[in-house]
């Protein structure tokens, strides 16, 4: 692997380090910072000649920055001449901006798209994409890869008796159903509806029995926490005795963390898949790692392997 070269920005380098030591490489070295007119400025600090490259970049506050400091590492390494350049990005930037279903906005995710090509990438390693159909605005190869076994096994470590797996929505269905297969539970899904772009929801009913039972909401994300905690009091009004949350991306923005300690959720587990600062951390949320999956994911990349070796064990 002696090819092999992993570069990260500045917005999760503890997720790239971590991944750096499940493949036994360093981390490449880089200088970014920005110069007093507020431009970004990067500067590969190594040989990166005929290398096969991964930048590790999530999308995290401040989400621009990151992204233009995506960008401009991308086309600094292109420049150097690398052999390949694989964009990894455990949260894709504006992922839920996959649809025009407004008057006069932009589908910004396919935007982020065409920025990356045009910078000059040759691949793409996604995590639990918001819409998996954003795969298909890229004309490079994309690997889609998913944090639900790492969450599923967390619970069924738990052994919880008579569990359901919730889906918060009829979109979550699927995933639903794939942790229900691993963890060998019934499913149901809560009736949700959005009434504006502020997080509010109604939600009047939930498809499938979930009274005196185990409940486990599963969703790629929470942002504010506002539809997971409604999802929680609906479940608890028609009965659930214990509930639970998965989510991969924990965004966690304004008031979440107070939201989720105040609600009638018992445990959220989530990925680093973004940083999780401790003033946003309490003792109802579990941080997983997503290390090793992502560091398979790229040795797969990298020596020319099926990348879905990686969940055949699942």
């Amino acid at each position: 692997m002696d090819e092999l070269k992993i570069f990260t920005g500045r917005a999760h380098p503890e997720l790239a380090e971590e991944i750096c030591r499940e493949l036994n490489v360093p981390l490449g070295r880089s200088e970014i910072l920005k110069f007093t007119n507020d431009n970004s400025f990067v500067r590969i600090n190594e040989s990166v000649r005929e290398a096969d490259v991964f930048v590790i970049q999530p999308s995290c506050q401040p989400v621009n920055d990151g992204l233009m400091e995506l960008l401009i590492m991308i086309d600094a390494l292109k420049r150097a001449s690398v052999r390949r350049l694989t964009a990894v990005t455990p949260y894709f930037p504006y992922g839920r901006s996959d649809k025009k279903d407004q008057p006069r906005i932009s589908i910004t995710a396919r935007l982020v798209a065409d920025l990356l090509q045009v910078a000059g990438v040759d691949r793409v390693l996604a995590l639990d994409l918001h819409s998996p159909q954003i795969q298909g605005f890229f004309s490079v190869p994309v690997d889609h890869i998913t944090a639900v076994p790492i969450l599923a096994g967390y619970f069924a470590a738990k052994r919880l008796e008579n569990l359901v797996v919730v889906a918060p929505d009829a979109g979550r269905a699927k995933m639903a159903r794939e942790y229900a297969r691993l963890l060998q539970a019934s499913m149901a899904i809560i009736d949700k509806r959005r009434i504006d772009n502020q997080d509010n929801v109604v939600m009047d009913n939930v498809i499938g029995d979930v009274a005196g039972k185990s409940c486990l909401i599963v969703d790629d994300e929470i942002s504010s926490g506002g539809s997971l905690v409604a999802a929680a009091e609906t479940l608890a009004r028609f009965g659930a005795e214990k509930i639970y949350a998965a989510v991969t991306h924990p965004i966690l923005s304004g008031m979440a963390p107070q939201r989720i300690l105040s609600s009638k959720i018992d445990e959220l587990v989530v990925t680093n898949s973004v940083p999780v600062p401790e003033e946003k951390r309490n003792h109802k949320i579990k941080v997983l790692s997503i290390a090793p999956l992502i560091g398979a994911a790229i040795r797969c990349i990298h020596l020319g392997q099926s990348v879905s070796t990686v969940f055949e064990k699942e």
